[in-house]
């Protein structure tokens, strides 16, 4: 059975903040097709603002709370607390865990799009990264259903975000600055959906190159 450390691997978290930072004039200029073209500049002030505050040392899940507690306490806007509570949620559940199955990732993943969905009010549709992330989960629960190994789920996961990210392309935005553009909004990337897929991508490969296999 493959399982991941949770102690010690705050670099998973790490590298997501880094592929942030890489990706961050990308996902302005998403932004600036639809809103305010700050998204990729708001996403990096804060993950940067975290990087200095975790150390190498912490674990997966306090990297998590980390991560959330500073995008809440010292981001403005909307991406804030959106961000704020994905990683605080998935962090909640992952706390407990040691090590990390793949049966406990779901339940993170699960308790971190429920409480995308509670907070915002946001759906599937909508174009925001609910699409991203709900599809990502549904992929990797189906993967799980088939008795897939925590590896073919984490594959499955960002095969479900990156279908997610592209869908929203060709919706109208519902919620947010881009609802107010309405048909316009339509034929761009949701820049949320965009910066999800980048986390959710990146945490996969990082968890896939720490997966230990146990009997």
């Amino acid at each position: 059975m493959e399982t991941l450390r949770n102690q010690g691997n705050a670099g998973i978290v790490l590298q997501v903040i880094d592929a942030i930072h890489e990706q961050a004039s990308y996902l302005s200029e998403i932004d600036g097709a639809t809103g305010d073209g700050d998204h990729g500049i708001n996403m990096n002030k804060g993950f940067m603002m975290a990087k200095e505050r975790i150390e190498p040392s912490d674990s997966f899940a306090e990297a998590l709370k980390i991560l959330g507690r500073t995008l809440v306490m010292d981001i403005g806007g909307s991406m804030g607390p959106i961000y704020g509570t994905m990683f605080s949620k998935l962090s909640r559940v992952l706390k407990k865990a040691e090590p990390i199955t793949k049966e406990a990732f779901l339940e993170a993943l699960e308790n971190a799009v429920q409480g995308l969905m509670d907070l915002a009010g946001a759906k599937v549709g909508d174009k925001t990264l609910v699409d991203t992330i709900y599809p990502a989960c549904q992929a990797y629960q189906a993967a799980m259903k088939q008795d897939a190994e925590f590896s073919q789920c984490l594959r499955e996961m960002a095969k479900g975000a990156e279908a997610g990210k592209e869908s929203t392309k060709d919706l109208v935005a519902k919620i947010g600055r881009a609802a107010r553009l309405g048909e316009r909004s339509r034929g761009h990337l949701d820049a949320g959906a965009t910066s999800c897929w980048i986390i959710l991508t990146t945490m996969a490969n990082a968890m896939l190159a720490q997966l230990q296999s146990r009997e």
